[in-house]
């Protein structure tokens, strides 16, 4: 007898990228499933429509997610595929994180321009032009180098690399698990260390999103679950919840699960607040039992709000009220 094909379709963005996030979950299933056909459906969110403003001024709630997860409230898609680090803390009722898959490498990395033979960040000339879309990495590059200037940069991978090599930059940020992901590791110069600029909340983590009540879907993505990445990712978005931070605000987080000698793992977690312009940061550490993981996270942004975070929270919002306040106006 014929074995039944079921269909599950993955919603997903369309840059190259997305794409192969996408194209990685469809793979891995079908290799556990055979009786399943997925499709990929694209998607366009607002974040891939609107490619002239920085992130920090268009807003970051669901970014690049809401469209997706329309479609999949709708019933149009039954997996969507994210980055982690762009998936709001807070999910749209109805939904829930079905699946966290392994982390590939959490760290920035440095890409000079072709032309420029220094490869290391830190050892560029003063007042090198360095290009990011992150307030999170502006923030920790210039309170070690303030002298450097931050161009804001959006797009896409490729088309971020292409406008380096138009540019006169010294080069750019990103994030390492794109880069490898895409096979552009030959363009790294340098490779960051995690703990002196710490990575964005969820960075290189795959989140799968499925509709709360969908068991049949549940059952399928729990095979890409991957349980010491789920305890990370828990405590890195727990610590942004209780923070309410987002692209506005220069927020970096770092955990990761441990195991000592005689097989005990431990949960250690970096935290990271800072000011735009770099010249206030505030730092934290926490550790503790995996089992803790969301717990872990809230306590590390309450450490880091009594420790002087309340106060370059508060004159950040204050900056972004009265910039909406005259966009209103004007």
């Amino acid at each position: 007898m014929a074995e039944t094909i079921e269909r599950v379709t993955i919603g997903s963005r369309g840059s190259e990228l997305a794409l192969w996030q996408a194209g990685w979950v469809q793979k891995a299933l079908q290799q556990r499933f055979s009786h399943l056909d997925i499709p990929i459906q694209i998607i366009k969110t607002k974040g891939d429509k609107v490619l002239d403003s920085p992130l920090s001024k268009i807003g970051d709630k669901g970014l690049f997610t809401r469209e997706i997860e329309l479609a999949l409230l709708s019933g149009d898609i039954d997996i969507a595929v994210h980055s982690l680090k762009d998936l709001p803390t807070e999910l749209p009722r109805g939904l829930t994180i079905g699946a966290t898959c392994e982390r590939e490498d959490v760290r920035d990395v440095f890409i000079p321009h072709p032309k420029n033979p220094i490869r290391t960040l830190l050892d560029q000339p003063k007042g090198s032009r360095i290009a990011t879309g992150s307030l999170r990495r502006k923030c920790q590059l210039l309170h070690v180098r303030s002298d450097f200037q931050i161009i804001d940069i959006r797009g896409n991978l490729t088309t971020r690399l292409k406008k380096l090599e138009e540019s006169d930059w010294a080069g750019m940020m990103l994030a390492r698990a794109g880069v490898v992901r895409l096979g552009w590791e030959d363009r790294v110069g340098e490779t960051l260390d995690s703990e002196k600029i710490l990575p964005a909340v969820g960075q290189g983590a795959l989140g799968i999103e499925i509709r709360e009540e969908d068991k049949r879907v549940a059952d399928i993505v729990a095979a890409l679950h991957h349980t010491p990445t789920a305890q990370a990712a828990l405590a890195e978005r727990a610590m942004l919840r209780a923070l309410e931070g987002g692209c506005q605000i220069p927020i970096g987080a770092y955990a990761r699960i441990e195991t000592g000698r005689y097989g005990e793992r431990t949960l250690k977690m970096d935290g990271v607040v800072g000011s735009l312009d770099g010249k206030s940061v505030i730092r934290g550490k926490i550790q503790g039992m995996p089992e803790n993981a969301e717990a872990m996270g809230t306590q590390l942004a309450e450490t880091l709000l009594h420790s002087g975070a309340d106060r370059i929270l508060r004159d950040i919002r204050a900056v972004d009220t009265k910039q909406t306040v005259s966009d209103i106006e004007s």
